[in-house]
């Protein structure tokens, strides 16, 4: 099979390339290293059967010709991070709109099969214990561009679903949950890695807000596992799939258990949204995924533990960092 991967450079897709490639299949990669990197690719790089296009989705000649080349598209291209959705609102949304819908423009001249992936953000303010697929979505305000990406991530939703009710585009959407794991930056916001590199340092470990929030941290490799089985999986054409780990823990916890897991003597320090982000900024309280969908379909879910997650990227940082 030849897979083309948008936005492969990137974290999560740097990863599920280099093991689709040590399983024999052909990859193309197409990033524009707007937020990936080539070093991200550096275990395949010069690979038989791999190959790493520079270019954006937002190129529709482009992807049409790669769309083309492949057996199926997984589409990860997209502007993430809260710190780059609200830095750049614009083109964060130009970006996740019109990036989806030339690959599923593209797809549909073949019918090629396309993996969208979504996020968890797209539930929004809701209060639910755990999500499960079929929630209602609670979305703030489209005055506090907090929610863009999370408007932007439903209407690919929608845009999908609409390509493959009309038999134009067999699609699989997976929301993706937090997931963490080695060669993951802590630049956009990423809280269990700037953690980690912060209790490296002895730095201050800064939680913004109360720390109470929770989230739920699922390992790039089970992530990549759940994606590679739903594209070999036919009856999950059409369904949108929670992918993370269901294991939750507050923000301070985190950062109690990576103080104490570095063993470092970096103080907790809180800081309040507004001094971080724009004035009137909204955060999810609870983020934890019901994920038996996802193991009903493919006979997995994400189980890696938080101990397991947090000292694999803690013996990468230690690697990396001059300390």
């Amino acid at each position: 099979m030849k897979y083309l991967i948008t936005g492969g450079a990137g974290f999560i897709g740097a990863h599920l390339a280099e093991k689709l490639i040590n399983q024999g299949h052909e990859v193309v990669v197409l990033d524009n290293l707007s937020t990936g990197s080539k070093e991200n690719l550096a275990n395949i790089e010069g690979k038989e059967g791999f190959d790493c296009v520079i270019g954006s989705v937002r190129d529709q000649s482009l992807v049409i010709e790669l769309v083309e080349q492949c057996d199926t598209v997984i589409h990860l291209a997209a502007a993430v991070g809260v710190k780059l959705i609200l830095d750049e609102p614009s083109r964060s949304i130009h970006t996740n709109i019109n990036g989806t819908e030339h690959v599923l423009h593209a797809a549909s001249i073949h019918k090629k099969l396309v993996f969208i992936a979504s996020t968890s953000e797209v539930y929004g303010k809701s209060s639910q214990e755990s999500f499960q697929e079929h929630h209602d979505l609670i979305l703030g305000s489209t005055a506090n561009l907090r929610w863009s990406y999370a408007i932007a991530k439903a209407m690919d939703e929608c845009l999908a679903l609409a390509y493959n009710q009309e038999g134009r585009v067999p699609v699989i959407i997976g929301r993706l949950f937090n997931t963490t794991g080695p060669r993951q930056t802590g630049r956009y916001g990423m809280v269990l890695p700037s953690f980690v590199t912060q209790a490296l340092q002895q730095e201050p470990i800064t939680v913004y807000g109360t720390g109470e929030q929770s989230r739920c941290f699922a390992h790039v490799g089970d992530v990549v596992e759940s994606i590679i089985r739903l594209i070999n999986t036919p009856e999950a054409v059409g369904q949108v799939f929670n992918i993370g780990n269901d294991q939750e823990i507050s923000i301070n916890g985190l950062a109690e258990h990576i103080k104490k897991a570095t063993g470092s003597d970096s103080d907790i320090q809180h800081l309040e949204y507004d001094d971080v982000y724009a004035q009137g900024f909204e955060e999810m309280q609870r983020r934890k995924p019901n994920v038996d969908k996802l193991e009903k379909y493919i006979g997995y879910r994400p189980r890696t533990s938080l101990d397991q997650i947090v000292n694999c990227v803690i013996e990468e940082k230690q690697s990396t960092l001059d300390l």
